[in-house]
């Protein structure tokens, strides 16, 4: 349990069984009346936003949320299998479980994994990935003045993204 008087940016806790994270805190000493907090709360397996005050001194309860360092290992179809980096334990999820994020990953990256009641609720990527440009459609002509954009095809999955054409020189 933990009290409202140590909320914080970032804290993790549970409401209905569901948890949650602080997004943003106040504290609030009307002239009138008991203390009270005012706080943003962000579902970490929704991630619906929703606002919930609590009385100066409530407690609430904190979520058993693990986070587990996983190696990404391969795809097939919609089921997505990691590895443990500690125990090397192998875990297929899908991709749906694991959020949008998980499509800018390749084999042999390693990512963290924040789990709750044994389902995955979220992903954390590494701050760099590196992609290679598989295919690129001929810029237009005069287009690199103001450093024009042309669609790309990245190499972890066959997505199109908008890259620089300056940082796309001397690809095919």
């Amino acid at each position: 349990m933990i009290s409202t008087a140590e909320f914080r940016k970032g804290l993790k806790i549970e409401m209905n069984g569901e948890p949650f994270i602080i997004v943003d805190f106040q504290h609030v000493k009307p002239g009138k009346g008991g203390a009270f907090v005012r706080t943003k709360l962000k579902s970490l397996i929704t991630s619906k936003v929703l606002d919930q005050t609590f009385r100066s001194g409530d407690k609430v309860d904190v979520p058993d949320v693990e986070t587990h360092e996983m190696q990404y290992l391969f795809r097939v179809g919609e089921d997505i299998t990691l590895m443990d980096t500690t125990s090397y334990e192998q875990h297929t999820y899908t991709a749906t479980e694991l959020g949008s994020d998980i499509q800018w990953t390749k084999d042999g990256v390693t990512i963290e994994v924040q789990v709750y009641k044994g389902r995955p609720i979220g992903i954390e990527l590494p701050i760099f990935v590196e992609l290679a440009i598989v295919r690129t459609d001929p810029g237009i002509r005069g287009d690199t003045a103001t450093g024009g954009t042309k669609p790309a095809v990245l190499g972890s999955r066959a997505r199109r993204s908008r890259c620089p054409s300056s940082s796309t020189k001397g690809t095919p």
